[in-house]
């Protein structure tokens, strides 16, 4: 049987008129003559009542003295109401349908709670219930351990679920529906002519995703690119294909994709950048630092080290604990505050000169500083100041000519 995965996340199950806009994607699908997965995460955000961190709030939060477990017992309510929720929709419309949660749906994982992985799937059960009904919906974010204990699997659990799921069953998609028609070359809320991607690789959205893109996990992209399942992230709201997630190999073979310099552009704001002179030997000034900043819990990005000097980012909101921690050691760093960090993605950066030049220029003519810089083969980053990001992700847009089709290399 032809099976698609179809992961509808909180902002697409909201309410009673937005889901059925989903069941309507539901409806295609089985016209389509595909078994369908429907993965679903819980219904709304916060403060709507079943919502992630809704349900967080109840219990106090980040200060709650329950456990580990017990929050992943809490936690797993939302999928799980969202999960039933939805079939009851599906079956009010005499669509056969069956709501089972993760570990029923077979996802074990590592005893992690709040943030556990998967381990291993157990599809029997799935794949004799997709025999019998058309469309079984999964509570997304949840499976169980070794010991039967309900575990969530962290931010993003849905996607990676809905993805894992596909992987085990061999689905010949897996649709990411969300509040937005796929993905874009830039955030829309700083881009006017942020373009729609109608296809990008496996490995640009996971780079995009790290930087800072919030449309998909990038753990949920890595196991569907190990499976070769291609991923399309769609509109609730649309009928539209949205944006095709696949292998090189394939955007090759359809020529779907132009021979693009910079495919996208993310970044991450709210950063402090510290830096730091060298007084002793380099190497155990980087050993003394980062394992302060790592039993502080205090998570560090962007880093440079040289001979004579060390820099990386922390979130603003950790400036005074890091302060602290370095302090101790006797270490006065030197701080930019305020700063973002501007991530350029693009596979087509591979081999290819000009890319970090045009970085420079564009930035220099529009008198923005740059702090601090580094690049892979995919991706080029930059540090600016935050009062200067919508200015540099515009320029940088326009300088890469993201608002169109074309390759900067065409030129």
């Amino acid at each position: 049987m032809k099976v698609l995965v179809q992961k509808f996340g909180g902002t697409s199950v909201r309410d009673e008129k937005i889901r059925q806009h989903a069941v309507d994607h539901v409806k295609d699908a089985l016209n389509d003559g595909y078994k369908v997965i429907v993965v679903v995460s819980a219904m709304g955000r916060y403060p709507d009542p079943y919502a992630t961190d809704s349900l967080l709030h109840l219990v106090g939060e980040n200060t709650t003295k329950l456990s580990a477990k017990e929050k992943d017992l809490l936690l797993s309510c939302g999928e799980t109401i969202s999960s039933v929720v939805f079939s009851h929709e599906l079956l009010s419309q005499n669509i056969e349908s069956i709501a089972i949660t993760g570990a029923q749906a077979g996802i074990i994982t590592t005893s992690e709670f709040t943030n556990a992985q998967i381990k291993t799937m157990n599809i029997h059960h799935l794949s004799s219930l997709l025999n019998e009904y058309q469309v079984v919906v999964v509570a997304g974010f949840q499976g169980r351990n070794d010991q039967y204990e309900v575990t969530t699997i962290g931010r993003g659990g849905s996607d990676t679920s809905a993805t894992a799921l596909a992987a085990a069953i061999g689905a010949e998609y897996v649709d990411i529906f969300t509040d937005v028609n796929g993905i874009m070359t830039a955030d829309p809320r700083l881009v006017s002519s942020a373009r729609k991607l109608e296809q990008i690789s496996y490995n640009e959205v996971c780079n995009l995703a790290y930087q800072g893109a919030k449309v998909i996990h990038p753990r949920a992209v890595e196991i569907a690119m190990q499976a070769n399942i291609p991923i399309r992230v769609r509109s609730t709201r649309e009928k539209d294909p949205g944006t095709l997630i696949t292998s090189v190999e394939i955007e090759k073979h359809t020529n779907a994709v132009t021979d693009r310099l910079v495919t996208g552009i993310a970044y991450v704001d709210h950063l402090t950048q510290i830096k730091i002179d060298n007084k002793m030997e380099s190497e155990q000034l980087h050993v003394s630092v980062f394992k302060a900043m790592a039993e502080a819990g205090i998570s560090v990005d962007f880093i440079n080290i040289s001979p004579g000097s060390m820099m990386y980012t922390i979130f603003n909101k950790y400036e005074d604990k890091a302060l602290n921690v370095l302090k101790k050691l006797d270490i006065e760093p030197m701080l930019k505050r305020n700063c973002a960090k501007i991530s350029l993605v693009g596979a087509g950066m591979s081999g290819l000169p000009g890319a970090t030049s045009t970085i420079v220029q564009t930035l220099s003519s529009h008198h923005i500083p740059i702090f601090q810089s580094a690049d892979s083969h995919r991706t080029i980053w930059v540090l600016i100041k935050s009062e200067h990001l919508q200015t540099a992700i515009n320029a940088l847009h326009l300088a890469f000519q993201l608002d169109n089709n074309v390759s900067i290399n065409e030129n």
